[in-house]
This record gives structure tokens, sequence and C-alpha cells, in this order.
């Protein structure tokens, strides 16, 4: 087998064990599609786990990137996922700036996150999230720059939903992505937040995020028509995902404090599958 193929196996093993949302959208694509996502996936999952996993620092971050930066290039240290990556990456001509700004945004969150307005959260979605989407277009294929800022968009929605879901456990971690200017807005405070106190102000200020998070969805919603056609059902049934789960934070009345709210396996199963005959 050779090194590259060693590459794509392992990648999409890491998005088997890993991918709990996006791997089910991936079995809609095909066989090179699916590979690349894969490769994609698995290089932005070690990013996020250089930030989150016990022990983070940023000389392990700024030595992934300068591994990026080598890969990106055709030279590859020995982690397993470079090869995939610098294929994927050149097959579907995927600018190389989305990777740097994922990093930059990863390598934000060693330090406790503190945001004053909203317009400093979006910058942080759009490093994190949206640069995901704007990577994964080139894989689905589009044929109008228009596609680009849907996008964008489509990411913020995904990372805000993914705000909402897991307040506890960023507070818990000093991390408190909810602007400031919101929390003074509805009378909440961080340690309301680290507490677990589900006040008439928290479930008002929820609902507040919660639509600001609809509207992204709802603005980025043409985005499936500008894709290459071959592709819609997968982003179809991701998206579908993710505001299943937004709905599914609304319907517990945001009950997001005692367990994770999370889809079952049968639900996304039901999700890919009704993508693929719409």
């Amino acid at each position: 087998m050779s090194e590259l193929d060693q590459s794509y196996r392992y990648c999409l093993r890491v998005a088997r064990t890993r991918a709990k949302n996006f791997y089910y959208s991936f079995l809609l694509l095909s066989a090179q599609q699916r590979k690349a996502m894969c490769a994609i996936y698995a290089f932005m999952r070690y990013c996020d786990d250089l930030s989150d996993e016990p022990g983070a620092n940023r000389e392990a971050i700024d030595r992934w990137r300068a591994e990026m930066e080598e890969a990106l290039e055709g030279r590859f240290s020995r982690h397993p996922v470079w090869p995939a990556f610098h294929h994927t990456v050149r097959r579907f001509g995927i600018p190389h700036r989305y990777f740097r700004e994922m990093i930059d945004g990863v390598a934000s969150d060693l330090d406790p996150r503190r945001f004053e307005t909203f317009d400093q959260l979006y910058r942080y979605c759009y490093q994190v999230a949206s640069v995901v989407g704007l990577t994964t277009i080139h894989i689905f294929g589009f044929d109008t720059r228009s596609a680009l800022p849907l996008a964008e968009k489509c990411g913020v929605a995904f990372q805000l939903t993914n705000i909402l879901r897991d307040i506890r456990e960023d507070a818990e971690h000093g991390r408190i992505y909810l602007p400031a200017e919101d929390l003074d807005r509805f009378g909440v405070t961080e340690a309301d937040l680290r507490s677990g106190n589900r006040s008439e102000a928290f479930l008002r200020l929820m609902s507040f995020e919660s639509k600001r998070a609809r509207a992204y969805y709802d603005e980025s919603r043409p985005l499936l028509d500008l894709i290459h056609q071959r592709s819609r059902p997968s982003l179809a049934a991701l998206i579908s995902i993710y505001s299943r789960l937004l709905e599914r934070i609304e319907g517990s009345n945001y009950d997001v404090f005692k367990r994770r709210v999370r889809l079952t396996t049968l639900e996304k199963s039901w999700i890919v599958v009704r993508a693929l005959v719409s």
C-alpha cells in the first residue's frame, strides 16, 4: 500500500470515530470526495484537539502550523495525515489561507475566551467554522463566487449552535463565548453560566441567541442551489443535522446544563436517507 493510500485510510478511521455529525453527510458523496472530506476533517480534528487536550500549549500549535506549511509544499513530517491532506488541497484547489486562519482561531482558544461584542464572536466563528465551510465547498464544487459568503454564514450558524450546546462545558474551561454585550442586555452573569443557573434571564438570552443562529441558517440556505448537484444531498444532510440540533436545544427549553444535547444515530441516519431521496 502506498504512503498516500495509508494516509487516506488513517483519515477515514479518524472521521469514522470522531466526526459525530459530519461523517454521516460524507456518505452521500462520491468516493474521491468522501476521501477528501475525511482528509480535511482529520487535519481540522487534530487542530482542534491541540487546544482542547490536557497540556495544550502554543508550542504544539506552532509546531503543527510549521508542519502544515511544509505539507502544503509537499514535504511531510511523520504524522500520517499529511500526504492525504496535501493531495486533497491540490486536487480540489483549496486556498491555503483557510488552513492558516483556522489555526489562528484554534490558537486563540489556549487563553480564557471573552468577547465583548458579537462582531468579535463572528470573527472567531469565521476562523474555526466558516473556513471549514469555505474549504468543503471546494470539494462539493461550485461555479459562482456568490457561494463563498453563503458558506461563511453557514459555518457561523453551525458554530453558534455548538456554542449554545456547549455552554456548560466551555464555562468550566474558562471559555465564555456569548458576547458580554448580550449577557449585560439580558442580565446574565458569567457566574450564572458556570453554575448552570437556568433563570428567566438566561432563557431570554438563549432564545435571542437561538434566533440569531436560525437567521444564519436561513441566510445561507441558497447555498444548496449553488454547489454542484451531485453534492447537494450531502450538504442538505449536514445542514439538517445541525439545524435539528438547534431545534432540540430549543425544544428542551434550553436545558443545556444537565446533559449534552445530541441527536441519536438513528435520527442522523434518517436525515441522511431523506436527503438522498429528496
